[in-house]
């Protein structure tokens, strides 16, 4: 790469930076209101018109107060853990299919489950650098109910491998002309968004984070600007798990307004199921991950793998 082509690639991903920020911003407000209207009560409505300068309002109070630190926290490792959390899901922005190669890249899919995989030690690591009984028991679970559902993603994207031939998902958007994936492999459609849900830690999977059990898991110590990081790393992955989403099962046309419908759509799903649901067991969590999700995923790998074979042998 050439002087001009790194400077571009820096300009395009502060650029998509700024936009994910902005987006993360609107997302809560848009939480909080939707939230607000299932409880019947209203939302955030003061600051601004219908509250729509209230997140900025957030952010400028959470960061600028004063920082706290447990004495007997591990320092450093305590400090870096919100900022590396953030830098990972802001990572895994670059495997967004551009149809200019900006910031695109053949191996985005195996990049993708890379920072997903890294995602976890972040918790876990603030958890335990924090030194304290609850937010050690919230990384706990967090590590186990995150490694446990990528074992059933991982798997759900072998099956997209053998439809599309490729480790890029700009792939999605070539083989997704004519027919979504979505009506192809609507149960695993199903699965992967259930997957979403537990990754992120959302509701109802939200075990590492249970306020009613562990007095807010993992992030209990941490307050100002690394809880404001915190927060804004969670919703950046839910809005990237949308996306994701959309590309792999809804046609990957970023160039359509129904891309950016659908992901907002999708969003809103993450939301209502908060309202809507309450939390698991912790034992019907991992039993859902053996008994149904991995079973499911294998079985769909073993069709799709023989269904391949199958056309490869009819054109041949």
């Amino acid at each position: 790469m050439n002087f001009n082509e790194v400077c571009t690639f820096i300009l395009n991903f502060l650029l998509l930076i700024g936009m994910v920020m902005g987006g993360v911003a609107f997302l809560t407000l848009l939480e909080r209101k939707l939230l607000g209207y299932i409880q019947i009560r209203k939302g955030p409505n003061k600051v601004g018109m219908m509250g729509v300068l209230q997140p900025f309002c957030d952010v400028i109070k959470l960061f600028s107060k004063k920082q706290i630190f447990p004495s007997i926290s591990n320092y450093y490792v305590y400090y870096i853990s919100p900022i590396f959390k953030l830098f990972l899901i802001l990572s895994s922005w670059l495997v967004i299919p551009y149809i200019t190669n900006l910031c695109s890249f053949n191996l985005s899919v195996l990049f993708f489950l890379c920072c997903t995989s890294m995602g976890v030690y972040s918790i876990m690591i603030a958890g335990w650098s924090s030194n304290s009984k609850y937010a050690l028991l919230g990384g706990l679970r967090s590590v186990a109910q995150v490694f446990l559902y990528e074992v059933s993603m991982a798997i759900i994207l072998m099956c997209i491998f053998f439809l599309i031939e490729d480790y890029s998902f700009m792939m999605f958007y070539k083989n997704q002309k004519f027919i979504w994936f979505f009506f192809i492999t609507f149960p695993l459609s199903m699965v992967w968004f259930i997957i979403c849900l537990a990754e992120t830690n959302r509701t109802p999977f939200d075990f590492a984070e249970g306020e009613s059990e562990l007095v807010s898991g993992f992030n209990v110590e941490y307050s100002s600007g690394s809880f404001a990081l915190i927060f804004m790393a969670e919703y950046a992955s839910i809005l990237f798990m949308s996306m994701l989403f959309s590309i792999m099962f809804l046609g990957s046309n970023m160039f359509s307004m129904l891309f950016y419908i659908m992901l907002t759509l999708i969003s809103f799903y993450f939301i209502w199921i908060r309202g809507t649901l309450p939390r698991l067991r912790y034992d019907k969590l991992m039993s859902m991950a053996w008994k149904s999700f991995l079973p499911v995923s294998l079985n769909c790998l073993m069709f799709y793998l023989s269904l391949k074979i199958f056309f490869n042998v009819i054109i041949i």
